[in-house]
């Protein structure tokens, strides 16, 4: 499999990818790798998702569908989340802190020394001190690409979005009041930018929770992002540390480094997390990523600890069971099912 996880690895982020495993039956564990509607990877190039077989208009969204008696989890890909900030001043700096505890790749751009050096401090993963129009000219932006204005004043801003606005994006939210926002623009308009692009820049900025400090406002701000992020259902299936992991070699002996790759491919009532969530389980104990905690990511953890001490290299679906019943014993208020898929790496 490490063919698929570097090819994931390396995928464009505009390209339109998902993930096809075979999850009941004697193919159990098989594997395709769509992108924009071809065929890039096939686990058993004469397995179950043999050439000709299958259509990519069938997986439109993540989830578990039929195909010749077989039931196939589907996993449309997202990718990384960018946040690009234009401004380092009070509410840019907590901008970075709240946008990096959501993993997004935080970029900063600022013309002030000084303010620039406060960013990076807050832990931007990246800072640019240049004027703003020139800075955003580098940047191309693409459909995971959320674009922050806070800067200092009333032009900049304007001159930040003008630039941005035409770029690919996933958000564009400007601060200011609804007085200045709308000046902003209207100035748009009247130079030929179409009304309706317009129109979907969030300005005001951030989700209304009567934000009033910086960091509030920041709060407010990362909400908002994530309520988009969220809608669009592009979230990240593998993240930068799990793909690392996937790929790295096994040690000769093989046993300090097995690991078992869990996913939530089914979820009913309150299960912790939604389908697509993963835990990448080591021998050692080492986790990377999560399926919910609580009971339930113990008996996965217990599980898979469990395969990988037998030798076990043939894929399992697990079934978790948190009905009410069962949470009260755990000391749970939700309770819910869920399917997860185990596969030894």
């Amino acid at each position: 499999m490490k063919e698929l996880y570097e090819q994931i690895k390396n995928l464009n982020s505009d390209a339109a990818s998902c993930v096809l495993t075979v999850i009941s039956g004697e193919h159990i564990g098989e594997k395709a790798l769509l992108v924009n509607g071809t065929t890039e990877y096939l686990s058993a190039p004469d397995g179950f998702f043999a050439a000709g077989k299958v259509d990519p208009k069938t997986f439109s969204e993540t989830g578990v569908y039929e195909m010749d008696g077989e039931r196939i989890y589907a996993e449309v890909l997202g990718h990384g989340k960018t946040l690009v900030i234009c401004g380092g001043g009070h509410v840019g700096t907590q901008l970075v802190r709240a946008a990096r505890l959501i993993d997004f790749h935080v970029v900063l751009l600022e013309d002030r020394p000084m303010y620039a050096n406060e960013a990076k401090l807050a832990g931007a993963d990246e800072v640019v001190c240049d004027e703003f129009v020139p800075a955003l000219s580098r940047i191309e932006g693409n459909a995971d690409t959320f674009f922050v204005i806070v800067t200092r004043g009333h032009q900049y801003d304007e001159d930040c979005l003008r630039e941005i606005i035409r770029k690919p994006h996933a958000y564009i939210g400007m601060i200011g009041s609804r007085r200045k926002t709308a000046i902003v623009k209207s100035h748009l308009v009247e130079e030929g930018v179409p009304r309706e692009l317009v129109d979907s820049v969030h300005a005001p900025i951030g989700l209304n929770i009567g934000a009033e400090t910086p960091a509030e406002i920041a709060i407010a701000i990362t909400a908002e992002m994530i309520e988009i992020k969220n809608a669009r259902k592009r979230n990240v299936g593998f993240s930068k540390e799990m793909l690392e992991a996937l790929l790295e070699d096994a040690e000769p002996e093989g046993d300090a480094k097995k690991k078992v790759l869990c996913t939530i491919v089914t979820k009913k009532g309150s299960a912790p997390r939604g389908v697509a969530s993963k835990l990448l389980i080591r021998s050692d104990g080492h986790c990377i990523g999560t399926i919910g905690g609580g009971c339930m990511e113990a008996g996965v953890f217990t599980h898979a600890r469990e395969m990988m001490a037998a030798g076990i290299s043939r894929p399992e679906l697990y079934f978790v069971n948190l009905t009410a019943e069962d949470a009260r014993e755990e000391g749970m208020v939700c309770g819910g099912t869920a399917e997860v898929f185990m596969e030894p790496v």
